[in-house]
């Protein structure tokens, strides 16, 4: 395999692990997946959202993950971008009541993908309609 073809493997791995911490609301596989420095912002309904990596992680253990809450797993990689040592992945999470995209910007810390930015927002269903 070549380089590409490596970094782009490791980097979906990342995202699956993830997609799969979110999920299951893993405190520990979400913290594996962030550098400790990691910010998270964005907006949520038109409203600002800014949080630490440990802020973040803290909703995520204050509430039901969509698995207790018996929602269908729905989340995806919708692109990556590769460049040395730097990558950026567009992702979908839809959960909850919510249409969120993500775009996460990782980096290679002592050999290893990890998120250093999560930017994010919740996309309303309507935006996609296309009207003839």
């Amino acid at each position: 395999m070549n380089n590409y073809t490596d970094n782009a493997t490791a980097v979906a791995a990342v995202l699956s692990t993830y997609f799969r911490g979110i999920f299951n609301g893993d405190l520990e596989l979400l913290r594996s997946v962030f550098h400790p420095q990691a910010l998270v912002g964005g907006d949520v309904n038109g409203l600002p959202y800014a949080k630490t990596t440990d802020q973040y992680l803290e909703v995520v253990k204050n509430r039901k993950s969509p698995r207790e809450l018996n929602q269908p797993f729905r989340m995806g990689i919708l692109a990556i971008e590769i460049i040395n040592s730097m990558a950026i992945a567009k992702v979908h999470l839809p959960m909850f009541e919510f249409n969120y995209y993500n775009l996460l910007s990782l980096t290679k810390v002592d050999g290893t993908w990890v998120i250093v930015n999560k930017l994010l927002t919740n996309v309303s269903i309507q935006s996609h309609v296309v009207s003839n």
